[in-house]
């Protein structure tokens, strides 16, 4: 039973930073936030001493489960992780899929206990922030705290996005164009990607049946809009995906 709680606990599978001096990882949450204050990884140290590399994690171990103490929160540093909630007649609600650069956990701050699982969907690499101490930081950056309160803020609105009754073509759009754009705020490609999570997860996130995310693949891919090999996306035509996302996502 003690060797399912992988997140929390300080063992083996947590490895030191001992990366580079001056730079931090490319898909670092928090960098932009840090190099906005005029400090480069070696005049951060106070945040360098902080980060704990976590991992590997492969497909179906557990992050953190429901109900753990919070005590971190991590950045995903590679691969896609999953959270999701039980409900009370025992089938998942999935609550979101965080990408390289995302941060997972600040939703047990309130609580100091995780309110939801978190399970890696592929092979994934954290970098643990111990949550007392990176907050007491940002007591005295000013910019990491506000770059703090913008990520919790982009989770309350990240989870109210399929609340609303949209149609199943404006979901999907709205889905993939936010993948695309999460995947281009870090570097990637916003055009061709990978889904690495199953349809059923999809559909499960999106509040529809599989057999309908699978139906407007099918017809997203017949229109010209996207071309999908097995997990692998192409964007065909960026612009009227995001024009049919617009009414999901509102920008």
């Amino acid at each position: 039973m003690s060797s399912r709680v992988i997140f929390p606990r300080t063992d083996a599978s947590v490895l030191a930073d001992d990366g580079d001096t001056l730079s931090f990882c490319s898909t670092c949450a928090f960098s932009q936030a840090c190099l906005s204050e005029g400090m480069d990884k070696a005049a951060l140290m106070d945040l360098h001493v902080l980060v704990e590399h976590v991992g590997p994690l492969q497909a179906g171990e557990h992050v953190f489960r429901e109900g753990d103490a919070f005590g971190a929160i991590a950045a995903v540093r590679a691969g896609t992780v999953k959270t999701y909630q039980i409900d009370r007649d025992g089938h998942e609600q999935v609550l979101g899929f965080h990408l390289p650069g995302e941060v997972i956990g600040l939703n047990a701050i309130h609580g100091e206990r995780y309110p939801c699982n978190a399970v890696a969907l592929d092979t994934v690499m954290l970098c643990r922030f111990s949550f007392p101490r990176i907050a007491m930081l940002a007591s005295r950056l000013p910019n990491l705290q506000q770059h703090l309160f913008r990520l919790m803020s982009r989770d309350i609105g990240v989870a109210s996005l399929f609340a609303r009754d949209n149609t199943a073509d404006e979901r999907m759009a709205a889905f993939l164009i936010g993948l695309s754009r999460r995947l281009a705020a870090r570097g990637f490609s916003p055009r061709r990607f990978q889904l690495t999570m199953s349809r059923t997860d999809i559909a499960n996130y999106l509040r529809q049946a599989p057999e309908t995310v699978s139906r407007v693949l099918r017809r997203f891919e017949s229109d010209g809009l996207v071309h999908i090999k097995q997990r692998d996306v192409e964007i065909a035509d960026l612009p009227r995906l995001e024009a049919l996302a617009l009414a999901v996502l509102r920008d």
